[in-house]
C-alpha cells in the first residue's frame, strides 16, 4: 500500500506546495518592491521644462512617426538616444541649438524621401522638447531597445 498516493499524502503535497509557492510569490514581491524603490531609471530630474517637452511631444503626435525606447511607429528614427547620437546629451544649450536647427531644416525638400513636416514651434516648445529628449536619452532602459548608438 505504500506505493500508492493516499488521500492524506495528496493533501500534504497540495498544502506543502501551496505554502511553498505563496512564500516564493511573497519573496518575489518584496524583491520587486525593493528594486523599484531603490533603483531609479531616471538619469536626470523631472523638471518643469521636461514636462513641457513631453506635452509638446504628445500635442504634435511625434510618436506617430518616431519610436521612443522602442515604442511608437517605425516610420522615422528612434529618438530615445538621439541626443547621444548628436553628441549633445550633456549640454542643454547644445541640445536646444541642434534640435532647433534640425526642426528649422524640415522638410528637407528632397523629392521621394521620407520627410518630417515643419512644425512651427516656439523657442519655449523647442527648449522643452530638447530637455524631454535629453531626459529620455538619460533614462536607464537596461539595454532596450538594442541600439549601438547609445
Amino acid at each position: 500500500m505504500s506505493e500508492f498516493l493516499t488521500k492524506s499524502r495528496a493533501r500534504n503535497i497540495f498544502y506543502g506546495g501551496s505554502i511553498f509557492f505563496v512564500l516564493v510569490f511573497i519573496a518575489l514581491t518584496i524583491h520587486s518592491h525593493y528594486y523599484v524603490v531603490n533603483s531609479s531609471t531616471a538619469g536626470m530630474a523631472l523638471s518643469a521644462e521636461v514636462r513641457h517637452g513631453k506635452h509638446v511631444w504628445e500635442r504634435n503626435s511625434c510618436i506617430n512617426c518616431h519610436t521612443l525606447h522602442g515604442e511608437g511607429a517605425y516610420f522615422a528614427p528612434e529618438v530615445g538616444n538621439v541626443m547621444a547620437r548628436w553628441g549633445v546629451a550633456d549640454d542643454p544649450e547644445g541640445a536646444y541649438e541642434v534640435l532647433a536647427a534640425w526642426m528649422q531644416a524640415q522638410p528637407s525638400g528632397v523629392e521621394g524621401r521620407r520627410q518630417m513636416p515643419f512644425f512651427d514651434l516656439s523657442e519655449e516648445d523647442l527648449r522643452g522638447l530638447a530637455e524631454f529628449l535629453r531626459f529620455a536619452n538619460q533614462t536607464n532602459t537596461q539595454g532596450w531597445p538594442p541600439n549601438d548608438a547609445g
